[in-house]
């Protein structure tokens, strides 16, 4: 059984939500959005972000309202593959996996993780795929291999872990 997700352990990664892929995503408003709800509780809470992308030259930057920060351009659809990548991460960091594709970049990043020895969530509504059937695949895999399935707003309560939280009214704002 997983201990709650841990705020202090968490380092949240938005994967390769691009300018020019995210116009093909199926749901992508849902998961663009999503993925923001993320950001913006992640900064409120001291949780560190990384964003990482696909081929820039060719799929465009992070779609605006998710820009900026860290961002780790690769070839790589498995950012662990990129030179240097788990070497960035803390060690003890519980990541939180969002973005697409999931049946590319997010499937290959989890399980490269697992793999290294993280402990992984897959955030259900923040991953996308062109087609949904690829989507759901992958989330099935993952879950097969142990990756946590988890949605936008148990990361958020996970991450508050009380109402008594300073912080929580400005959280619940985000999902509201």
């Amino acid at each position: 059984m997983l201990p709650p997700i841990d705020p202090a352990r968490s380092l949240l990664v938005l994967i390769d939500l691009q300018a020019r892929l995210v116009p093909a995503i199926a749901e992508a408003g849902a998961v663009v959005a999503n993925a923001g709800r993320l950001r913006e509780a992640a900064a409120l809470l001291g949780v560190p972000l990384l964003l990482t992308e696909q081929n820039p030259a060719a799929l465009g930057p992070t779609v605006p309202e998710l820009a900026g920060g860290e961002t780790v351009a690769k070839m790589e659809f498995d950012v662990t593959r990129s030179e240097g990548f788990l070497a960035r991460l803390p060690a003890e960091a519980e990541v939180i996996l969002a973005g697409c594709e999931a049946h590319i970049c997010v499937l290959q990043t989890a399980l490269g993780l697992m793999a290294a020895g993280r402990r992984v969530r897959i955030v259900r509504d923040a991953v996308g795929s062109r087609r949904t059937d690829n989507r759901e695949a992958a989330l099935s895999r993952l879950a097969a291999h142990g990756a946590d399935i988890v949605t936008t707003e148990m990361v958020v309560f996970e991450w508050l872990g009380s109402a008594a939280h300073p912080r929580f009214r400005d959280v619940v704002r985000l999902i509201k």
